[in-house]
């Protein structure tokens, strides 16, 4: 039987993924894909799609309430991944955090929830990110982060997206809607924007330039392949429990200075090519996801995640799409990069 998303944000790293995704592997899903082409959202992301059949793009905003019931009436759920994401950009400037973030998603909220009344229940399912629970300690690697852990943000990034998730726990327990939510650890793979870590370090190496590592470098991160991370979201999506949290985790924790070193030596660099930097304002030290609730409910488990494969498959994707990233290193960019960073 048939169906239809809606897709918000999938002009983006991990919508565009999603995109390609369900494109290549569900023939019984149809995609609306609506994304406002910020500064990460790249229709070269979605090169190939253009006359997909069941792949239709629109240009918009997930704030814009009479548009987002249009696409939400045709549709049968919606998976909703619009948002500003990136961390350092929430330090500068936390405004179009909250306007997208929190104001997109009530938005959305609203929209389906009107909708029921005429069309019946829509599942919302909201992709949201580990960094809602807040730092783990480095001297106790058996903490992970479980569904049940308290929220505690600590970037205004971070605060966005968990005033998000409850959002969608209060539509669910004020008015009965059919919400789930995805936290997820770091994703990697291709088609992401290049100030994140893994496409920042590989282009700057081409490039010649050294690649800035903020502090000592031991903080700690979950990596998940991107396509990992786009079959946890089906498998939510069609089988989580109304109300309920999944978290999608790579089972992959590695330092910065570990990731650092690994990309150095598939580049074929050495040490003298970092840039030590200062450490970024109020910097987590650790995240690290108990996915055993997806895995015993939904039987997923990551495959493309482990190192080093992933990696360098990884790796080899962005030297191989080096036209890709140097139109997006081109614009906007490099004014965020050399705030960021110094000239």
């Amino acid at each position: 039987m048939s169906t239809t998303w809606l897709l918000t944000g999938g002009a983006g790293f991990i919508g565009a993924n999603f995109a390609r995704f369900i494109c290549e592997t569900r023939p019984d899903v149809t995609l609306i894909n609506v994304d406002a082409l910020t500064y990460s959202g790249n229709l070269e992301n979605l090169a190939g799609l253009e006359n997909h059949p069941r792949h239709e793009f629109i240009k918009g905003d997930v704030r814009d309430a009479q548009l987002m019931r249009e696409l939400i009436d045709r549709c049968d759920a919606v998976v909703h991944m619009a948002a500003e994401s990136h961390v350092d950009r929430s330090i500068m400037d936390s405004k179009p955090f909250i306007d997208t973030n929190i104001g997109g998603t009530q938005t959305i909220l609203d929209e389906a929830r009107k909708l029921s009344s005429t069309t019946g229940s829509k599942r919302v399912l909201l992709v949201s990110t580990d960094e809602v629970y807040g730092a783990l300690p480095l001297d106790r690697p058996d903490l992970l982060f479980r569904e049940d852990t308290p929220l505690a943000p600590n970037s205004p990034y971070a605060a966005s997206k968990a005033s998000a998730d409850m959002l969608v726990r209060a539509a669910h327990h004020t008015f009965g809607m059919d919400v789930v939510t995805t936290r997820c650890s770091n994703n990697f793979g291709p088609y992401q924007f290049p100030e994140k870590v893994i496409p920042l370090f590989v282009t700057n190496l081409i490039e010649g330039r050294k690649v800035p590592l903020y502090g000592d470098g031991l903080n700690v991160r979950d990596w998940l392949h991107v396509i990992d991370h786009c079959e946890a979201i089906v498998r939510v999506l069609e089988g989580g429990t109304p109300g309920d949290v999944y978290n999608i985790g790579g089972n992959n924790e590695r330092s910065n200075l570990e990731l650092t070193k690994s990309i150095l030596d598939l580049m074929g660099r050495g040490d003298d090519m970092i840039q030590h930097v200062a450490d970024r304002p109020g910097h987590d030290r650790r995240y690290a996801i108990d996915a055993s609730k997806i895995k015993a409910e939904l039987g997923w488990e990551p495959t493309r995640s482990a190192w080093p494969d992933a990696l360098v498959e990884t790796v080899a994707w962005y030297r191989e799409n080096e036209g890709w990233w140097r139109r997006v290193k081109s614009g906007e960019y490099r004014a965020f990069y050399a705030r960021q960073y110094g000239a």
